[in-house]
Parts: C-alpha cells; sequence; structure tokens
C-alpha cells in the first residue's frame, strides 16, 4: 500500500516520512508527481488547510494522502500568527523573515508574557474516509535564536521539560515530543484500527 505525504516542504516531508514508517506502507512524496503545483492554504483553519491539501493530491493521484497544517499560537499576539505561521511576514518569505518579524512584535513583551503553542493537524483522505488528529506542544517564544536544527521558529520556540528550543534538539528527540510528532503518533494510531475494522483498505 501507497501514501502520498501533500506537501512540497522538504523538511515537513523528512519528518513526516520517518514518522510513519511505523505503518509500513510506502510512503511517497509529490516529488514523484511533479504535475501537482503548490496547493494553495485557503482555508480559516489549521483543519481547514489540511483536509484541503489531502483531498486535493488524493483525487489527483487516487491514492490515500495525508495532509497537515501547522500553527505557531502566541498568547501575547491574540493566537498569531496561527494558520498564517508559514506566511506571516508576506508571500515566499523565508523561515528567517518570518522569525524576524515574530521578534520584532514581541520586543517588549515580559518573557512571563511570551507563552504560545505549535499546533498540528493532519487528516487522512482515501476517498470516502477522513480521518483527523491533531498535537500540540506549548513553549516560550525566546528573545533571541538558539540552535542550528529543525526549521521555521523551532529556533525562538522553548520548551521548559527539555531546557531547549526545538533547534537545539535532535531530530529524535524532536519527533518524539512535537507537535507534528503527537499529531502524527495518534493518526497511526487511528489507521491502525481503521485498517484492522476494514481489511480491504489496507490490502
Amino acid at each position: 500500500m501507497k501514501i502520498i505525504i501533500a506537501s512540497h516542504n522538504i523538511h515537513k516531508m523528512e519528518e513526516m516520512k520517518v514518522m510513519l514508517k511505523n505503518l509500513s506502507v510506502d510512503v511517497i512524496t509529490l516529488d514523484n508527481f511533479p504535475e501537482i503545483g503548490e496547493i494553495p492554504e485557503t482555508g480559516k483553519t489549521l483543519e481547514e488547510n489540511a483536509l484541503l491539501k489531502a483531498r486535493i493530491v488524493n483525487e489527483i493521484t487516487g491514492l490515500p494522502a495525508i495532509g497537515d497544517d501547522t500553527g505557531l499560537e502566541v498568547d501575547a499576539l491574540k493566537g498569531a500568527p496561527g494558520v498564517y505561521s508559514a506566511r506571516y511576514a508576506g508571500e515566499n518569505v523565508s523561515y528567517e523573515e518570518n522569525v524576524n518579524k515574530l521578534l520584532k512584535e514581541m520586543e517588549f513583551i515580559k518573557e512571563e508574557s511570551r507563552t504560545a503553542r505549535f499546533r498540528t493537524v493532519t487528516t487522512f483522505v482515501d476517498g470516502d474516509d477522513l480521518i483527523t488528529a491533531e498535537g500540540t506542544i506549548e513553549g516560550i517564544i525566546t528573545k533571541t535564536p538558539k540552535g542550528v536544527n529543525g526549521f521555521g521558529y523551532d529556533p525562538v520556540f522553548y520548551i521548559p521539560k527539555t531546557k531547549c528550543t526545538f533547534a537545539e534538539l535532535s531530530t529524535e528527540e524532536k519527533n518524539r515530543i512535537s507537535h507534528r510528532g503527537l499529531a502524527l503518533q495518534k493518526l497511526c494510531k487511528f489507521l491502525f484500527a481503521h485498517w484492522s475494522t476494514n481489511k480491504t483498505i489496507g490490502e
């Protein structure tokens, strides 16, 4: 059985392929389908965007697809950047530009008020079959970037229980506790249960 990851983000694809390996399926990416361009994230919520991407890729390829969307929700910014996290500083911007805008907007916010969370929604679509799972991790936005691993806002997202930012953790450590890791762990459990009661989907 094949499952396709509905994303062109190379960092996401690498993380997700590692975390989905326990499904014992062939995980492929949109690199196998160059005719599928960027899928506009027109949804107003993470849930809508995850479903949109999975549904479009499933319809085009005929393969079961997993879509996801992630948002960084900063309490002092009333939940922003949220669903607009990837394009916070504008369209087609770098990770660094997004981080710089975030730090600029939080320049005068005290440490005790810099609480935030990463939230990921993953959605599996195979025809009429639809399964959704969510993962969340709480943290604090640092005043300066720390660490060289990860991507996106990882260098400024500090997790108190690890005493590190995401960018200071190894890939394995991050996958165990991250929002995306938690969402995919739940999704895999749901898929195992789903396939155990509907054998034809897993065959």
